[in-house]
């Protein structure tokens, strides 16, 4: 580049008088140079002699596509970031324009927190969404964990996000909805936070705001409900990703009904080091929840993560063992993440009239007679007890930290996966 781009200046493009008005009064406000276009013709010649550091632009222009106007600018200006802005927008718009290098998408009408979020994000200037129970928390939480950990030396580790947003479109197998995930690096000490596509508010990925655990898992507050995000979660978990603005419409999607595409995904973005630090939450004694029968699962100290689960399902299925150590996301995308959810003919009927497999298709489960598989050949021969451990794996990043210890299960699901978890956490003070 010929010339420094302006840090401070802001390019406004919308036909709408009011949106310009609002947008300019409240960006002035917090010390931001305002340009502003009321249309896209002339925003070329703006950019080249004003050299805004952000774009935020419309998405629906009388005289010029939204989505064509950000590849031209991108074109001339890859450093500049633009913002789509839409008043008829879902995650597929979304989805859209970050795929053409869209820095983020926002919903009119718009919100005040919500642009200023997202402006600071795209300017680098400050962290863009921190649960403020878990800001006032977080070192009393570390304190009270680092005692108690200390006698089994608890590894650091450097925070992690990604290198770049990337995005990726499915359904959603509960609710049939057609879907997808924007993901955006975000600063240290951010967490993992799932929002819509405004991202004015975000609900984070943690045990303490767990709202549904029949057939998935399921976060819930602030107004905001993701499904679904076990299998999402057991992929960062074994990347270590700490920092991550995750926008999902409703339902995270179920792709193929295993967790090797998020892999794909999370290696398509990059991973970035941070400088900041964060240590394992590390098992200081033994936690056990008897279920009913002979269902139960625990955990115990070890050096190491691992999950041992024993099932017992009629045929085809039969008994199945397996135990998994995890050493390292490669050994979690051989030989667990490839697993992919499963279910019996008989039982759908029941889930159809409770709307619970509206998405479910024969390309993204594997669907069971009482005889045999009929829909796919497997993966492995155990592939069902692996699926119920890539569970387990989503489901314990819920504490917000990679975890030490062995986790024994025997025919368990999400419920009792949560109300361990809840026992660790009060037995440890987390």
């Amino acid at each position: 580049m010929s010339e420094r781009l302006e840090e401070k200046t802001i390019l406004v493009v919308d036909d709408e008088d009011g949106v310009r008005e609002s947008v300019r009064e409240i960006l002035s406000d917090e010390g931001y140079r305002v340009l502003e276009a009321a249309s896209g013709t002339i925003v070329a010649e703006i950019i080249r002699k004003e050299r805004p550091r952000l774009v935020l632009l419309d998405i629906w222009m009388p005289e010029m596509d939204g989505i064509g106007l950000l590849k031209e600018i991108k074109k001339m200006e890859p450093e500049t970031n633009v913002v789509m802005i839409s008043g008829h927008g879902n995650i597929h718009t979304a989805v859209t324009a970050t795929k053409f290098g869209a820095f983020d998408f926002i919903e009119k009408p718009l919100s005040l927190d919500g642009l200023l979020l997202t402006v600071r994000r795209a300017l680098g200037e400050s962290p863009a969404i921190v649960d403020e129970s878990k800001r006032k928390t977080g070192k009393a939480r570390r304190r009270g964990s680092k005692a108690k950990a200390a006698r089994r030396s608890a590894h650091t580790l450097k925070q992690r996000t990604l290198k770049k947003s990337v995005v990726i479109s499915g359904h959603g197998l509960h609710s049939g909805v057609k879907t997808g995930l924007i993901l955006h690096p975000l600063p240290p000490n951010s967490g993992i936070l799932f929002s819509g596509i405004s991202a004015d508010a975000a609900v984070p990925a943690h045990l303490d705001y767990v709202g549904s655990t029949g057939y998935a898992t399921s976060l819930s507050g602030k107004g905001i409900v993701v499904g679904t995000v076990e299998h999402f979660l057991g992929v960062l978990h074994s990347y270590r990703i700490s920092n991550l603005l995750v926008k999902v419409q409703g339902e995270i999607p179920i792709l193929d009904g295993s967790a090797l595409e998020f892999c794909g995904l999370i290696e398509e973005a990059g991973i970035q080091e941070q400088e900041h630090e964060w240590s394992e939450i590390v098992v200081d004694r033994p936690y056990r929840v008897e279920v009913k029968g002979d269902e139960s699962i625990a955990i115990e100290p070890a050096d190491f993560f691992g999950v041992r689960y024993y099932l017992d399902y009629p045929k085809p299925v039969g008994i199945q063992e397996y135990t998994y150590i995890f050493n390292g996301p490669e050994s979690f995308k051989r030989e667990i993440a490839p697993a992919r959810t499963f279910g019996f003919l008989r039982d759908i009927e029941k889930l159809e009239k409770l709307g619970l497999v509206d998405g479910g298709r024969l390309s993204n489960c594997i669907l069971l007679d009482d005889e045999k598989v009929i829909n796919t050949e497997l993966r492995f021969p155990d592939e069902f007890v692996r699926h119920k451990i890539l569970d387990i794996f989503g489901d314990f990043y819920l504490l917000g930290r990679p975890i030490r210890g062995m986790v024994s299960a025997r025919m368990t699901g999400h419920s009792d996966n949560i109300t361990l978890l809840k026992e660790i956490k009060k037995g440890m003070d987390l």
